[in-house]
């Protein structure tokens, strides 16, 4: 008898020890994802930048950045990434705060935001079909101006396959994007703040100035940052739209990668993606900490 009281807290001490590991096992296809999808070609790109022709370690890789072209590609980027990104928040934003004050269980909120899922993840070369359909040359709202109007979009140049153009094909998915990132944020501002600003005295100008502005402001910023990082890694919008050169970082990456004029110059790309990397990480450095400050307020 004794030894069988014994056993007893050892099987009850073994019991969450197994269901610590049991736990564990659910989390093995996320980790088996990241490690497959990110950390893998995260390695490679690391590896590959600092790799030579002949298979030696190099710094060239990481001098061609500083060429014209590279800079270039990498300013380009940045400023229609920054374009995007800031129309896409404001725009996004405003679309968010009339969605906030409707009926929370109402069908207007409802489709707009589950329309708004689905055009977030609209991209690509069924994006780009839309938009040259749409307004490109022959697209039947530029034919429809033209014939009615007398209008004609492409007089002073064909901007639809320059920055311009990217960066109006961009804001299309850029402000549902915003919507689903900045809701939450918006659903998080309490009535009885705005209740005691007027109970003070407060004006609608004070409220929003002094007390959901201030609030707002580390959620606005964090997703703006957010559709930063989302517009500077799109690729397959820009490469069916832009035909001709690469005034982009990610088709300077596929001309390195697949060039049949200059050989060799895969780890160059390499080196541009790892500079892509180093970009990336850094803004959603700054992301995840507007996200803390923000859920310490709006959690």
């Amino acid at each position: 008898m004794a030894e069988v009281a014994a056993s007893v807290p050892q099987r009850v001490a073994r019991r969450p020890r197994l269901r610590g590991v049991t736990s564990l096992l659910g989390t093995v296809p996320f980790f088996a994802y990241v490690a497959i999808f990110l950390i893998v070609p995260t390695l490679v790109v690391v590896i590959g930048a600092f790799a030579g022709n002949d298979g030696g370690v190099t710094l060239a890789n990481l001098r061609a950045l500083g060429t014209e072209v590279v800079l270039d590609a990498f300013g380009r980027s940045i400023a229609l990434s920054a374009i995007s990104a800031l129309v896409g928040a404001v725009l996004g934003a405003l679309l968010a705060y009339a969605l906030a004050t409707a009926n929370p269980e109402g069908v207007l909120r409802r489709t707009v935001t589950a329309a708004a899922g689905v055009l977030a993840q609209f991209g690509g070369v069924t994006l780009a079909f839309a938009f040259l359909a749409t307004i490109g040359l022959s697209g039947f709202v530029t034919v429809w101006l033209q014939d009615t109007f007398d209008i004609n979009l492409f007089e002073n140049g064909v901007w639809l396959f320059e920055l311009p153009g990217l960066a109006l094909v961009y804001t299309y998915f850029q402000i549902p994007l915003m919507v689903i990132v900045f809701l939450p944020a918006l659903d998080g501002i309490r009535p009885q703040w705005r209740e005691a600003t007027e109970s003070l005295g407060g004006t609608t100008w004070q409220y929003w100035t002094r007390v959901a502005g201030p609030l707002l402001a580390p959620a606005f910023l964090g997703s703006a940052l957010l559709l930063f990082a989302n517009s500077f890694s799109a690729y397959a919008t820009a490469a069916a739209l832009v035909s001709q050169g690469s005034p982009l970082v990610p088709l300077q990456i596929r001309g390195a990668l697949t060039s049949e004029v200059l050989l060799g110059q895969q780890n160059v790309g390499k080196a541009m993606a790892l500079g892509m990397v180093v970009v990336v990480a850094v803004v959603m450095a700054l992301y995840s900490l507007l996200q803390k400050r923000t859920s310490k307020w709006l959690g």
